[in-house]
């Protein structure tokens, strides 16, 4: 007896109470990525929190805090992943927020066209000042 196999349902269309299948396709992508950046950020957080508030005088985090931080590549790397992640993370959660809440397509498109663009500018200028920091002006 061969049994039927059900197709995958996502979770924004259960809620809308639309069943479409998936497979193994972007949602299931985006699902293990949220689980596993999570993690990491979560890893990452509490580092960044170590370094900049426990292990230093929350007084002494300034200008030249971050200036002397900098010179060292490891740190703008790491401050850079954590943007990364972070906003990649947050951006996929307010995805599914409006997938699963807003029920007009075409306000669903231009919700999600406002976000991109305002995470797209956050990322570029993160990204921007990140790397492109100039130290000289600190009084290392």
């Amino acid at each position: 007896m061969q049994t039927e196999r059900r197709p995958d349902v996502t979770l924004s269309n259960r809620a809308r109470g639309r069943a479409t299948t998936t497979g193994h396709s972007a949602e299931v992508m985006f699902w293990y990525f949220m689980r596993i950046s999570g993690l990491i950020l979560l890893f990452l957080a509490l580092i960044h929190f170590t370094a900049t508030h426990i292990l230093t005088d929350v007084v002494e985090t300034d200008y030249n805090f971050i200036a002397a931080r900098w010179q060292n590549p490891f740190w703008r790397l790491f401050d850079w992943s954590l943007l990364t992640l972070g906003l990649s993370h947050g951006i996929l959660g307010i995805r599914a927020i409006t997938e699963d809440y807003i029920a007009s397509s075409r306000l669903r498109v231009l919700a999600k066209s406002v976000i991109v663009i305002v995470v797209g500018g956050l990322f570029l200028l993160g990204t921007l000042i990140i790397f492109t920091f100039d130290a000289s002006g600190a009084s290392v």
